[in-house]
């Protein structure tokens, strides 16, 4: 354990020593990642011969959607956000603005708790409306639109910071409650800080972090500019159930992000294409628009922007296309995501914590967010499964474009059921840990666990759909 801690702490050290060599490396990044977003868009659709091999839109398809963000996803439960701190072109470029940008105050309106949850489901809807994973044009609306606003961002707001990663980045939700598993953190010695130093040099903490008080590995973009800070701060290696057990929750909006974002509206934006669900309800509602002569709906007249429109390639969206989409995604996210919240909901109440009462008062405003933490609390215990679940729909991309160059893939089935098994075994183990921490007996703990299982039926057998039925 001392030779693990000596090497994190080298580590740490030498990304803190290094950081202009670490910034050269992100400008390349950023490079390379403006030339897959960009040139793909001025060239001709693949036809159906293009190989990842011989077309650069197909290769940079594969890279976007095959490769980075499948395995970006995986890399924070496993690192923390350190693709966020070295890697990522989006935070790199808002920073390189803010650092000569106009330096204001960051706006309340940017402050509201409810951006990761609303910015990565607009994202999410809007990907699946103009087909993202398939066409470089709707790839650089979707990512080219994100380094946009994060550029504008960085140069209205803040100085030398990253307020576009901090607050209104799609994706800065779902990392956040990833890194709760990571096996690493930068832990802060309180007692250490105290103590009188020499004149120690401010560190910039990009993604506004404040270090004294820093718990956890959430908004840490693991960049090692703060290691050694005061030798009070240090790369250290800890339990991946540390943080969810025994930390606190950040809240309504993380717990609708996990149970309705990621368990929800994600599985019904991964599914709709694959099921047959979709199309019966696609068919239902022309044949009434066409018993009620109503036709407008059935145009293919949307720009490419608004809804899939590639006639050269025969796939273009009508407005129906469009609304039947929505109408799944909505669909799903209350169907699957509704039994989670309720499950948490009973399972909380028939276990409180040991400062809740059973009963609470109407009008008892201090015990109603006292309970309704508890049941924040139990959302972060369904993180394993929520973030296998995006994984798992994200890698049906590098599948397909796999199988398309002939690479045998018949073992994806049985991979994908045990990632699933043992991300919801996962989970229900959390589930029972923080059930434990509370007041009640063992059959309380037993049957609140039992519930919150029973709720995770509908969202285990939506991907059993997609894996083995569809």
């Amino acid at each position: 354990m001392i030779a693990l801690g000596t090497t994190a702490t080298k580590y740490a050290n030498l990304l803190r020593d290094h950081a202009p060599l670490l910034r050269k490396l992100q400008w390349g990044i950023v490079c390379f990642y403006l030339f897959l977003l960009i040139v793909p868009a001025a060239l001709p659709l693949p036809g159906r011969t293009a190989s990842l091999f011989n077309n650069l839109t197909v290769f940079a398809q594969f890279a976007f959607w095959g490769i980075w963000w499948p395995f970006v996803l995986v890399s924070i439960p496993l690192f923390g956000r350190a693709w966020c701190g070295l890697f990522c072109p989006e935070g790199m470029l808002t920073e390189w603005a803010s650092e000569r940008g106009k330096g204001r105050a960051i706006p309340k309106w940017m402050r509201w708790g409810g951006w990761p949850f609303v910015a990565f489901a607009l994202t999410t809807i809007y990907g699946q409306l103009v087909s993202v994973y398939q066409y470089p044009w709707a790839a650089l609306a979707v990512l080219g639109g994100s380094t946009a606003a994060a550029v504008v961002v960085g140069y209205l707001y803040g100085r030398n910071k990253r307020v576009w990663c901090k607050y209104l980045c799609p994706v800065n939700g779902v990392f956040n409650v990833l890194a709760k598993l990571a096996p690493w953190h930068y832990k802060v010695d309180e007692k250490a800080w105290r103590q009188p130093t020499r004149r120690t040099a401010s560190i910039n903490c990009a993604p506004l972090v404040p270090l004294r008080h820093m718990k956890g590995a959430g908004g840490c973009h693991m960049c090692g500019r703060c290691s050694d800070y005061r030798g009070a701060i240090t790369l250290t290696a800890r339990s991946p159930e540390a943080e969810i057990v025994e930390g606190n929750t950040d809240g309504g909006w993380q717990t609708a992000l996990i149970v309705f974002g990621l368990m929800g509206l994600a599985v019904g934006a991964f599914l709709w294409s694959a099921s047959p669900w979709y199309v019966s309800l696609k068919q239902a509602a022309a044949l009434w628009l066409i018993n009620h002569d109503v036709y407008w709906p059935l145009a293919q007249n949307a720009p490419w922007f608004v809804l899939t429109h590639y006639p050269a390639v025969n796939d273009a969206f009508s407005w129906l296309d469009g609304a039947d989409v929505l109408a799944f995604i909505f669909g799903a996210t209350i169907f699957v995501g509704g039994p989670i919240y309720l499950a948490l909901w009973l399972a909380d109440r028939l276990a409180p914590q040991s400062n809740q009462p059973h009963v609470v008062p109407f009008g008892a405003a201090k015990q109603s967010e006292n309970r309704a933490a508890g049941l924040h609390k139990l959302a972060l215990g369904l993180i394993p499964a929520a973030g296998a679940g995006v994984f798992l729909g994200l890698s049906a991309t590098t599948l397909t474009l796999l199988k398309n160059e002939g690479l045998p893939i018949y073992w994806a089935t049985g991979a994908r059921l045990i990632l699933l098994s043992l991300a919801v075994l996962w989970s229900l183990r959390f589930i029972w840990r923080i059930l434990g921490q509370r007041n009640g007996s063992f059959l309380r703990h037993l049957a609140g666990t039992g519930i919150v299982m029973a709720g995770l039926i509908p969202f285990c057998t939506a991907w059993l759909l997609f894996f083995v039925v569809w």
